[in-house]
């Protein structure tokens, strides 16, 4: 990956943008896509979307990634000690939670934190022996009272929380580890995209809009006004897929691997992709010698589970970067993945156009 780009890819995963709270990530993609796109546009919760003309006004085609990152809202303050108390914003285990740092953003600048619970030498035999649940944690802020939590640092009631975790790479730059790789790897290969059709200049017939939708995380909310924003012929949901080559689980429980390319997904809880264009994916990548891996998620969804059912529907399909221990505060891909699933959605973007998305859709 060039220099710039896995910059770009850093400060896309660093960035602070809990569901609700995008701001500082969606400055980012707008800033990234107005350097490629001929227009600009936004929904009324936050979202971005680039536009950009090929050869042809239609078919509409959408590529989007999700802006938003698991995260946290403070609900509370104890008062004798200033402990915060939070809840979540999207899905955590909680055993991933206890003892990493977190940043609570107040109205006053940043604040850091560790997010507790009751210390294990004091635990009985008998609570040693259960999971600590969430809400039995705290974060603690360095505070000793209420006072000194609210006037002194800032926190309130309703203050997003984030992971804290810095971006870096291993095995000679290969491999990425970082936070909010869901779904800040899927923003990234939509801004990729965007960018080489614009440098590499090889006409494309149809237009694309590029988004980073907001509140993925907690209920594919920025996905239907996106989808009403720019009503598309045909839409890519960009995202990531559950690498399931980690020990305890079953190959059909997650059937894709990192390093061995992207996922296209056949089926999960919110959208069983238009079986034509899902064909057509597979015949493209094979075509152009693009690796992929078939791939389901029995529970959960994505924001294409909104985009196909836009106005009178829309095929749809999931292009997926496979990452590890999504939805804690360090994940891990691997970047020939990332590589080849930007390879394989602008093949496939150059190939779209009215009569074959038409062809998807008619008996």
């Amino acid at each position: 990956m060039e220099e710039a780009s896995l910059n770009l890819l850093k400060e896309l995963s660093d960035s602070f943008g809990p569901s609700g709270f995008e701001r500082e990530t969606a400055a980012i993609v707008k800033r990234e896509a107005q350097k490629y796109a001929d227009e600009i546009m936004f929904d009324k919760l936050g979202s971005v979307i680039a536009r950009k003309k090929g050869t042809a006004d239609a078919p509409k085609i959408l590529l989007a990634g999700h802006m938003d990152e698991v995260g946290f809202v403070v609900t509370g303050i104890d008062q004798q000690t200033g402990f915060v108390t939070f809840n979540q914003l999207g899905g955590w285990f909680d055993q991933v939670l206890l003892g990493h740092r977190v940043t609570i953003r107040t109205a006053r600048g940043d604040v850091p934190g560790v997010i507790a619970a009751k210390p294990p030498h004091l635990l009985s035999a008998e609570e040693r022996e259960k999971v600590v649940k969430k809400d039995s944690m705290f974060i603690d802020v360095g505070s000793d009272s209420r006072e000194v939590t609210e006037k002194e640092l800032g926190v309130r009631v309703g203050d997003p929380v984030a992971p804290y975790a810095k971006f870096s790479t291993t095995r000679g730059g290969k491999v990425a580890i970082g936070k909010a790789f869901d779904d800040r790897v899927g923003t990234f290969v939509g801004l990729e995209v965007l960018r080489r059709l614009r440098v590499e200049g090889r006409g494309h017939p149809n237009t694309v809009y590029v988004a980073g939708t907001v509140q993925e995380e907690v209920g594919l909310r920025g996905a239907s006004t996106v989808g009403n924003v720019v009503e598309p012929d045909l839409a890519f949901a960009l995202e990531v897929d559950i690498a399931g080559d980690v020990p305890g689980i079953k190959k059909n429980e997650a059937p894709a691997s990192m390093g061995k390319g992207p996922s296209v997904l056949a089926y999960d809880a919110t959208m069983i992709p238009n079986q034509a264009f899902k064909q057509f994916v597979i015949d493209t990548a094979e075509k152009e010698e693009i690796p992929y891996q078939l791939s389901v998620v029995v529970a959960g969804g994505t924001d294409a589970g909104k985009f196909h059912v836009v106005r009178a529907g829309a095929p749809a399909i999931v292009i997926g970067v496979p990452t590890r221990h999504i939805h804690s505060h360090a994940a891990i891909v691997d970047l020939s993945d990332i590589d080849n699933a930007e390879k394989l959605v602008l093949a496939l973007v150059r190939k779209l156009d009215a009569a074959t998305i038409k062809g998807f859709t008619q008996v």
